[in-house]
């Protein structure tokens, strides 16, 4: 199969294989490898009727040195084992996901795109409950698979500012409720949203906390951040997901000199900020253009130009040539396949 890497969607091609491990009898089964894209399952599992499904989204880079390097395979592990603990799933050790993850992209490596292209090898870990169960209660069995896919940017065009905004009549999580976990049922929550914003000609949607929808949660399906001085300013809230990128942007801004606080952001304060972004895994960081506050008839602006800040910039590209090697990692956050 001829790809044209430089022209990667962000999507789903076959690749040659996946790996898989079953959880039964109290323990977990040896690593399988398989060529199917196909899943056999009961129709009375959990993870169709009561939602136990939980994932993660990590990424492998090909640098100019022609290593391939996973970035940050033990946070995403660590993350997927509070999300099974968060629906009662059984916890997948960490030892055994990264043992997944290097031998699902060792597999696929001919599918890591060349560096030069500024794609990426996209690595899903999905984990769901199997056992089939009539009544609200737990699985008792489990399986785990990792599949890869090569994949370009998250948005077409690449890195650059785009606008959201804030409609309150949706809410993505409750504050005791399941926002901080990776699972399957708060994406399927933020799907109507979304599609609002898309027809209203938005990236995406711009979530207020649901309690009193007075301060910041989250943008789409990412993490907010606002730059403030020199301050990277992100939100702090019992309902949004813990990034790993915006995990990574925060040790990164502390090391370039700036101060960082994760705490209560109102709402208001968005007229303080000079820059803006969304971070995640697929997108790394999407500078946020504006947020228009659709009932109040605000408009905060981010961009004079269009363009993205210096300092979104910055992280940006401090973060990407860790990513693919170009710079030295000195915090240990990449694996590089042997």
């Amino acid at each position: 199969m001829e790809i044209d890497w430089s022209n990667l969607s962000f999507g789903y091609i076959k690749t040659d294989y996946n790996v898989r491990f079953h959880y039964k009898d109290g323990k977990w089964s040896d690593l399988e490898i398989t060529d199917s894209e196909e899943v056999t399952m009961h129709i009375a599992a959990t993870c169709l009727h009561y939602g136990q499904a939980a994932f993660e989204g990590l990424k492998a880079f090909k640098g100019k040195d022609g290593k391939v390097r996973i970035f940050r395979i033990n946070e995403n592990a660590k993350r997927l084992q509070s999300s099974c603990e968060g629906i009662m799933m059984a916890r997948l050790p960490l030892e055994k996901f990264e043992e997944a993850v290097v031998r699902a992209v060792k597999l696929n490596e001919r599918f890591v795109p060349p560096c030069e292209s500024g794609a990426s090898l996209y690595i899903r870990p999905v984990l769901f409950g199997t056992s089939p169960q009539v009544g609200v209660k737990a699985a008792t069995e489990y399986t785990f698979i990792i599949f890869v896919t090569p994949v370009g940017p998250y948005f077409k065009g690449g890195f650059q500012t785009t606008p959201f905004c804030i409609l309150r009549e949706y809410d993505r999580a409750a504050p005791l409720g399941t926002g901080i976990f990776k699972i399957g049922g708060n994406y399927a929550a933020s799907l109507i949203a979304g599609e609002r914003a898309h027809d209203l000609g938005y990236s995406n949607v711009f979530y207020l906390d649901a309690k009193e929808k007075k301060y910041i949660d989250e943008c789409g399906a990412a993490n907010f951040f606002g730059i403030k001085g020199n301050t990277y300013v992100t939100p702090k809230s019992t309902s949004i997901l813990p990034s790993i990128t915006n995990k990574s942007l925060m040790q990164l801004a502390e090391s370039i000199g700036m101060k960082v606080e994760r705490r209560q952001v109102p709402v208001e304060e968005l007229a303080e900020f000079e820059e803006a972004g969304a971070c995640g895994t697929a997108a790394v960081i999407s500078p946020i253009e504006r947020i228009d506050d659709l009932d109040k008839n605000i408009s905060y602006k981010f961009s004079k130009d269009g363009k993205p800040g210096k300092i979104c910039t910055k992280l940006y590209n401090k973060l990407r040539a860790i990513q693919y090697g170009d710079e030295p990692d000195v915090f240990g956050w990449t694996t590089i396949l042997e």
